[in-house]
């Protein structure tokens, strides 16, 4: 498994969309085109690619020079609890620490929030309701983590 970071003109681009799209909107009833945000084109987007064949990828959108916003996690049904959205959000960080990022916010959802408190996200809302199920507010702190390089 290989992860790197792709724009929306690369060629894996399109089975980004189509993973988060099956993952993330189909299982609501929600279309296709509710899976685009409008900092799309600049958020980065980091992909997990096995024998080239897109399994995972997560988003994250600058917000200032030291916050950002981590989104649209998803893995492949076959390819999840194996360490591949760990590895993809540990990569995130890395490449956002480098860039000078010290704070990374996320909206979980409930059933994903033990996944992210493993990670060392902290809760930072009360639960709320977005695409019609229920999430929480997530933080963590980058500017005391050590990293190495990303994988």
């Amino acid at each position: 498994m290989t992860i790197f970071c792709i724009d929306t003109n690369h060629a894996h681009y399109a089975a980004e969309v189509d993973l988060r799209v099956e993952l993330l909107r189909k299982p609501l009833g929600l279309g296709r085109e509710t899976v685009f945000f409008p900092f799309e084109a600049e958020s980065l987007h980091f992909i997990a690619l096995r024998n080239e064949r897109v399994i995972g990828c997560v988003l994250f959108h600058r917000k200032s020079d030291t916050h950002g916003r981590l989104f649209q996690m998803a893995v492949s049904s076959e390819e999840q609890r194996r360490g591949v959205g760990s590895k993809l959000v540990n990569h995130l960080e890395c490449v956002v620490r480098a860039l000078g990022v010290s704070s990374v916010a996320l909206h979980a959802r409930q059933d994903a929030r033990t996944f992210y408190e493993k990670l060392g996200y902290a809760i930072a809302s009360e639960p709320y309701l977005e695409v019609g199920i229920p999430h929480v507010g997530m933080v963590k702190d980058l500017s005391s983590v050590r990293f190495g390089s990303p994988t």
